[in-house]
């Protein structure tokens, strides 16, 4: 316990702070569509590099910047992609079938819209989010493995912590994020909230390309 507490807490600071995967989360969790598969993605995919980082993938990237520079412009270039889509959502939502029925609004229920997205869609642009980010290689497989290697062989159980960190805030975010639906009952809420994560992709592409 005394090794896993701490990699809750550093698994918790590490993927708290708001992020074009967190935005990701929390939009599937508003409108409650296909919420299960994007946290499974998520927590696996932290899952995976956790593992990484403490088997040594750290050292590889210290010892070749270039896949981490790699990973800063293909993910500034797919945000800025997201963040075009989003703002496209915002002018015009009707445009991918954010339509309320009578009394109810996008998110409330499952059965509140007239078009679903589709799985794939939604499983690629998870991935994109996750794999795309130079953060996630400097964070969670170089700083966290190189935290976790202070523990010697309790390394894996830092590991472990870390990861239930990752499980628990995606489920939090994605399934306790329904209960935003209330406040969602209209066009111009969802107008509003695609427009503010279009502000947040394209704010995070810059801080990327800025390195």
């Amino acid at each position: 316990m005394l090794t896993i507490v701490p990699g809750f807490l550093m698994g918790l600071s590490l993927i708290v702070a708001i992020g074009a995967q967190n935005v990701l989360v929390l939009r599937q969790g508003i409108r409650r569509e296909l919420v299960g598969l994007v946290v499974l993605v998520c927590a696996a995919s932290d899952a995976l590099l956790i593992l990484a980082g403490v088997a040594g993938l750290g050292r590889l990237v210290e010892a070749a910047p270039w896949l981490v520079d790699g990973a800063r412009w293909g993910g500034a270039a797919f945000l800025l992609v997201y963040a075009a889509l989003a703002a496209r959502r915002a002018l015009d939502p009707a445009a991918t079938g954010l339509v309320a029925e009578p009394g109810d609004g996008p998110g409330e229920r499952e059965g509140s819209v007239l078009v679903r997205q589709r799985v794939a869609p939604v499983l690629a642009t998870t991935l994109a989010l996750t794999w795309l980010n130079p953060h996630v290689y400097l964070d969670t497989v170089f700083l966290l493995g190189s935290v976790a290697s202070t523990h010697g062989e309790d390394r894996w159980w830092f590991a472990l912590g870390a990861m239930i960190g990752s499980v628990v805030w995606f489920s939090a975010l994605g399934f306790g994020a329904r209960h935003l639906g209330r406040w969602l009952r209209s066009e111009r809420a969802w107008r509003v909230l695609d427009g503010a994560i279009a502000l947040t992709m394209v704010a995070i592409a810059v801080m990327l390309l800025r390195g």
